[in-house]
């Protein structure tokens, strides 16, 4: 897999049929390897071990109900009330973060109304914060700590 911007970590990766498989320490389980995977992966061990997040408040691969379809958020971090508190969508390096990435998230966020929306394709990371009271969001300059929300 190609580098990333962030971090590297010791990941626990195996082979079987001829694909491979990466053991993702939220869903306590292996997961096919694939390049998007590669970021949340990355970007999940970003999230916990440089950002403070503690890991039972993270969830990959959430389902949502969005008028009558299902939909998976990629990382969704919960509060200790287990409200959601952010999104993050995650896509393969490979693909440029566009308009249409952050409308795919803003979809998301139109059931969890969270407060963070982040998007990375572990090259680029952007995240923003959403003021309810007046309809605004702010780009952030970067990811912030745990402690910060």
């Amino acid at each position: 897999m190609s580098p990333l911007n962030l971090p590297s970590y010791p990941f626990k990766i195996t082979n079987r049929n001829g694909k491979q498989y990466i053991f993702d320490v939220l869903r306590k389980k292996y997961v096919a390897l694939t390049p998007e995977e590669w970021v949340r992966q990355h970007f999940t061990r970003f999230l916990l071990e440089e950002k403070g997040y503690p890991q039972g408040l993270l969830a990959n691969e959430i389902q949502v109900n969005l008028n009558g379809t299902r939909k998976r958020c990629d990382t969704v971090l919960f509060g200790r009330d287990l409200t959601a508190r952010m999104i993050v969508e995650y896509k393969a390096p490979s693909v440029e973060i566009t308009q249409t990435v952050f409308d795919q998230i803003t979809r998301y966020n139109m059931v969890l109304k969270v407060e963070y929306l982040v998007v990375s394709n572990g090259l680029n990371h952007y995240c923003c914060r959403i003021n309810y009271s007046d309809y605004s969001y702010v780009f952030l300059p970067e990811i912030p700590c745990y402690k910060e929300l």
